[in-house]
């Protein structure tokens, strides 16, 4: 009997001790360093906007947040790796517009879904977007273009930075809006769009607005619109797609921070704080003003909400434009 007693005390103590446990893990929250997966090769947009906020958020924490570049798919395999990690909150990933929104939409055997693998934390930056066009293309404003556009249908080249890319997508949404017919020429990736876009190959490019802004402002390219809430302080002068009379076109670019679905709320409580802490400092402010871009901040639901916006938008333009990638 009394050995029986100390084996029933013993197993209640240990379960009383470990939800303690597991408070004091949270609240003793980050106690080692945290990954930060950027589902995207060095160099891009996703990269810069996460190695800035590992830098601000290792001070912020207390604890190394180390970058890790797993690109791939379109993003989904650094996607799906975050997915598929504890949910202990030291494995963090940047979601966006691609891996969050247009992949779930475009791709048929895609290895996760949004709206049930992740726990939005935060959306971190918004980036607007561009629509220029080479300065042989004889028109030099918006209401030109779409004059041009319908006058030749067919005629003009868009390029995108491939099959279901942002750019894609903001092609397929402007000729839906603008009621145009502008033939798609895909790319592996950004760069060698951008490039044919400069030498002429290709008419028309939609971009985020960090790699094409140097050549608007060299005048290699001509910018026609930007996709922003406001005018772009770097383009001055180029109207927003809201402003051209092609609201649906108008939204940015985003880049969130996510991680595994069933992340303890005290961990997604203290990232979100940090990130509004983070986001606020001047030298944040400034450096994301360089790329055009603007911190966000806003809380985990809002983000969720963001989210599943974005999905069902990319699914109405891919039903509608046939967009599939397998």
């Amino acid at each position: 009997m009394y050995r029986r007693n100390v084996i029933l005390g013993l197993s209640l103590a240990a379960a009383l001790a470990a939800p303690l446990a597991a408070v004091h893990a949270q609240d003793a929250y980050p106690s080692k360093p945290i990954r930060l997966i950027v589902p995207f090769p060095p160099g891009g947009t996703t990269d810069i906007v996460g190695r800035l906020f590992a830098e601000k958020l290792t001070k912020e924490l207390g604890q190394t947040v180390v970058i890790e570049n797993r690109g791939g798919a379109g993003g989904s395999i650094g996607s799906a790796f975050v997915a598929n990690s504890a949910p202990d909150g030291y494995t963090l990933g940047i979601a966006t517009v691609s891996t969050h929104g247009i992949n779930p939409a475009v791709y048929t055997n895609l290895a996760f879904d949004v709206t049930k693998d992740f726990t939005p934390i935060s959306n971190l930056a918004a980036v607007p977007n561009v629509m220029t066009v080479n300065p042989k293309v004889p028109a030099k404003n918006m209401a030109d273009f779409i004059k041009l556009a319908k006058s030749e249908p067919g005629k003009l080249t868009y390029a995108s930075a491939g099959n279901g890319s942002v750019s894609h997508m903001m092609g397929e949404m402007f000729k839906m809006a603008s009621g145009t017919d502008l033939m798609h020429v895909p790319y592996r990736g950004v760069g060698p769009a951008l490039n044919d876009t400069l030498a002429g190959q290709v008419d028309v490019l939609f971009d985020n607005l960090p790699s094409s802004l140097p050549h608007a402002q060299a005048g290699k390219l001509v910018a026609l619109a930007v996709a922003a809430p406001k005018r772009v302080a770097a383009l001055p002068d180029v109207p927003t797609f809201a402003e051209a009379g092609l609201a649906p076109v108008n939204d940015s670019s985003w880049f969130g921070l996510v991680g595994p679905a069933k992340l303890p709320q005290p961990v997604v409580d203290k990232l979100y704080q940090a990130v509004v802490k983070v986001s606020a400092e001047a030298d944040v402010k400034s450096k994301l003003a360089g790329l055009g871009a603007e911190p966000v901040a806003n809380t985990p639901a809002e983000y969720a909400k963001q989210i599943a916006d974005e999905v069902a938008k990319n699914k109405r333009i891919a039903k509608e434009a046939n967009v599939k990638v397998d």
